[in-house]
């Protein structure tokens, strides 16, 4: 396998400290809607129990967000964070070729 050239800005430290912040954003973003969605149950049993005892489809309120909902509400917070991770990723090498094609003679 051939080592990177120091000069392809892909493999440069300011493309990585790039990608890396934006990746970060994007995992606070993603970690602060799992814990609405961990928090948000018993704070919404907490403060609105009459709501939550609620019943839907056979279940209280509590029950159908708690057994039913949950788990795709976390693969899609799991599902965005993948998706997005890649796009940003791939956007980040365009933007570096494009930079690349733009000093090239």
């Amino acid at each position: 396998m051939p080592l990177p050239d120091p000069d392809d800005s892909v493999h440069s430290e300011a493309f990585l400290r790039s990608l890396m912040r934006r990746q970060l954003t994007l995992s606070i973003s993603c970690a602060a809607a799992f814990l609405i969605v961990v928090l948000g149950l018993p704070l919404a049993n907490y403060f609105a129990p009459e709501l939550m005892a609620t019943r839907v489809g056979g279940f209280t309120l509590t029950w159908l967000l708690l057994g039913v909902l949950f788990f795709p509400a976390v693969w899609v917070i799991s599902w965005t964070f993948i998706r997005r991770s890649i796009w940003l990723e791939e956007d980040e090498v365009r933007q570096a070729e494009a930079a690349r094609r733009r000093t090239e003679p």
